[in-house]
């Protein structure tokens, strides 16, 4: 697995590139023998240091976690605490999972010219993507979206092929909007 780890505004020693290759690589092989790829990145957020560790264990998954601490070392176990509490409370759906089912999407342009006399003094939201509608049921659905921290997920649900949509509620929940086909 290739480890790749960016320090912004930081001089990170080469003890502590080592020791979060080590680290950072024990905890992927434990649950994904073949990795890809993996990230970290270390930055000044006030007094402490905030380090982001993103991993692409298979093609079509992203794992990521943050930790913030006083020092290097601290930052970096806690982000990597945090990822391997994650990856152990999926476990058991990780083993065997197939996170190669996708489908290419490209979303909508939105053309600021003509929305801009509608939307009179509000931003414009410009948007062009192309990205990945993973195809899964809703379980799998929310297990991808907490291992890759993000707060919302539109996905292909298996059940009917209708787009849905999983995100964490204010309150820590989750919620699921499956839209009624007419």
């Amino acid at each position: 697995m290739q480890v790749n780890i960016n320090g912004h505004q930081i001089d990170l020693g080469d003890s502590w590139r080592t020791y979060t290759t080590e680290k950072l690589t024990d905890i992927a092989q434990k649950y994904f023998p073949n990795a890809l790829d993996a990230t970290v990145k270390v930055s000044r957020s006030g007094d402490l240091l905030k380090s982001e560790v993103t991993v692409h264990p298979v093609q079509g998954a992203v794992i990521s976690a943050e930790g913030k601490a006083g020092d290097a070392y601290a930052s970096i176990d806690e982000a990597l605490g945090k990822m391997n509490r994650q990856l152990n409370k999926y476990k058991n759906k990780l083993v065997g999972h197939k996170y190669s089912t996708v489908e290419m999407v490209d979303m909508s342009v939105i053309d600021a010219e003509e929305d801009k006399e509608e939307a009179g003094d509000a931003p414009v939201i410009i948007a062009e993507m192309q990205t990945e509608l993973p195809i899964c049921t809703v379980a799998t659905a929310v297990m991808r979206m907490d291992l890759s921290g993000q707060n919302a997920l539109l996905f292909r649900n298996t059940a009917h092929g209708g787009l849905n949509m999983v995100y964490r509620r204010a309150d820590g929940n989750i919620g699921w909007v499956d839209p009624k086909n007419k």
